[in-house]
């Protein structure tokens, strides 16, 4: 008897976590929520012009017009899905850097560093209050790829 319900058990489980598995395109490298912000499925990457000017002035130690943050704050709020928000984050900082014509270690503008602008911008969702998904849990609203060095 016992054999049966671990048979049923086992196939119920097979029943659910393919249906999950297809749900969420598992076979992709890039599946999840986040899946929703990858441009070649049609998702348009946001410019972030206002998070722009805002991390430029901010990581030369400049002062942030009140008008440049709300600007950037609202143009991240307007990003619908938060899982993209960071990806977004992240694309306009790689736009600066080709600007720029930035190298690893490089100072991005007079006395700011690349890896104070890419701190500064990971930040930008906890600074404009934001919200992030944060799987460590921490309640931190930094970007979880300003841990990384190819960022």
């Amino acid at each position: 008897m016992w054999m049966k319900t671990v048979f049923w058990g086992l196939l119920l489980f097979m029943l659910v976590a393919t249906t999950m598995a297809v749900e969420y395109g598992a076979r992709s490298h890039n599946s999840g929520p986040w899946s929703w912000c990858d441009p070649a499925t049609g998702y348009k990457v946001s410019a972030l012009t206002g998070c722009r000017a805002m991390v430029k002035l901010q990581c030369v130690g400049s002062q942030v017009p009140e008008a440049v943050l709300r600007d950037c704050c609202q143009q991240l709020a307007d990003i619908n899905n938060e899982w993209c928000r960071c990806g977004d984050l992240s694309s306009m900082l790689r736009s600066v850097y080709q600007e720029l014509g930035v190298r690893e270690g490089k100072e991005v503008l007079p006395g700011c560093r690349k890896e104070v602008t890419k701190l500064t911008a990971a930040s930008v969702p906890e600074v404009c209050k934001v919200p992030i998904p944060n799987p460590s849990g921490d309640g931190a609203g930094v970007c979880y790829w300003a841990a990384y060095p190819d960022t």
